[in-house]
């Protein structure tokens, strides 16, 4: 069997484990190993494993994921979700829609702190769902607001994805951080405006609420203020090297920990709850790890992913075609996958491709360019039809809401996302301007 036909046979026995629920990262290191086994022969396979499993995991890098993850743990247990929820809703629940707009922007606040999507939109929903219900707010609009808020845990830094992605692509977290910072922004921004057209066009979806006076504003505002301080020291305190990526994590655990304790009334039994949280998501991301790495090596045994961009190059093809291709493929494969596996097994083979692709930037300005677009595209996939992972999760929490009912909601923050990722592609100044003026 010929490299490439060996690596397009390891991606079609992947798909099948993935077909039968295998989970991916078991998937990943199952055909790693029998493929690199099977290319290269026993001897050789145990000396990978043996050495690269230690290498993966005696990382210093790695150490920021565990802490970052323990940072969600303890915001979620800190009630942050439902001091952000009232902040907002206390500046915009008077408006047609507010509730939506200010579920979105709790969920981007909360996401600069959780950094997952699917926790991030599960959090908010336990909050900001009743509300929606309860001031008549259609089934559509309330867990489509809710779905789409929810995508912007992976964008919003810190992100363990975004820290992921340096990782492999061998980029400055801090810069990642820095350049997803306008991006995400623009991605509540847009979600905002979405609302304000769908209940523009349907009013009865969204009825405007009371409206509160300044003095519960500044009420509401103020219970918000240590949130806001600990996401600007974990990303300022990174990008100016008052400490390194995982002092930040670990001065931002430290910070929410003492948050829960405070506001969220922690105790021991709280605490070694999110300790099991954190080691069980640790586990999850650091077998993944491994599975991409041991289906990566396989790979590239096969030589599967020097065969393509080596194709590519001959082909002539455009730099900009190339990159709609790669972003076209995530688009499909975020309806199946989760985002970080899926990113842990692809960025390995598109990477080098994009760098070596002339965008007029930087090598550099082009791999944090890609990530943040990347990472956008997989975002859009939580929400799309027909398995969108956040709509079955805010869905699976609004039982009486028909399935239906919540991908229609999502469509006008689908067009959002669609305008969006065309803005980012068209101007790069969107995602690097930020790096450009800090550096």
């Amino acid at each position: 069997m010929t490299g490439i036909a060996a690596g397009m046979a390891g991606f079609a026995a992947l798909l099948a484990l993935m077909a039968v629920r295998v989970p991916i990262g078991v998937a990943m290191l199952a055909v790693g190993i029998a493929g690199y086994g099977l290319h290269t022969g026993t001897v050789p396979l145990l000396a990978f494993l043996k050495t690269s499993t230690f290498h993966q995991f005696s990382t210093y890098s790695l150490s920021v994921i565990p802490l970052f993850v323990l940072m969600g743990e303890f915001a979620t247990r800190a009630g942050m979700s439902r001091a952000l929820f009232r902040t907002a809703a206390a500046f915009l629940g008077h408006r047609k829609g507010g509730l939506a707009m200010a579920s979105i922007g709790g969920c981007a606040a909360f996401g600069a702190i959780c950094g997952s999507s699917l926790a991030t939109a599960a959090t908010m929903a336990q909050v900001a769902l009743p509300e929606m219900r309860r001031h008549n707010y259609s089934g559509a609009l309330s867990t489509g607001s809710l779905a789409a808020g929810g995508t912007l845990g992976i964008l919003i830094p810190p992100s363990v994805i975004l820290v992921l992605y340096a990782l492999m692509a061998e980029q400055s977290i801090a810069k990642m951080f820095v350049a997803a910072m306008v991006p995400g922004l623009l991605a509540a921004v847009g979600y905002m405006i979405a609302v304000a057209v769908f209940v523009r066009r349907n009013p009865e979806d969204g009825p405007a609420g009371p409206r509160m006076g300044w003095g519960e504003k500044l009420s509401a505002l103020r219970e918000t203020w240590t949130i806001i301080a600990i996401f600007a020291l974990v990303v300022i305190g990174m990008y100016r090297g008052w400490f390194t990526p995982t002092e930040a994590a670990a001065i931002g655990a430290f910070g929410t920990g003492l948050l829960a304790i405070a506001h969220g009334g922690m105790r021991l039994e709280g605490l070694m709850a999110c300790l099991r949280g954190t080691a069980g998501t640790t586990a999850m991301i650091f077998l993944i790890l491994l599975g991409a790495e041991t289906f990566n090596a396989f790979l590239m045994q096969t030589r599967t992913p020097l065969l393509i961009a080596q194709a590519i190059g001959e082909a002539g093809l455009s730099p900009m075609l190339v990159l709609m291709a790669i972003l076209a493929l995530y688009l499909v494969l975020g309806c199946v996958m989760d985002s970080m596996s899926m990113l842990l097994l692809t960025i390995p083979i598109f990477y080098p491709i994009v760098a070596g692709l002339d965008f007029g930037m930087s090598r550099e300005e082009t791999l944090i360019w890609f990530g943040i677009i990347a990472v956008v595209v997989v975002e859009v996939g939580l929400i799309t039809p027909p398995v969108g992972m956040n709509v079955f999760v805010i869905n699976g929490m609004a039982r009486d809401v028909p399935m239906i009912e919540s991908f229609r909601g999502v469509l006008p923050f689908l067009v959002s996302d669609v305008i969006r990722i065309g803005a980012l592609i068209g101007f790069p100044a969107i995602t690097l301007g930020l790096v450009r003026l800090l550096g």
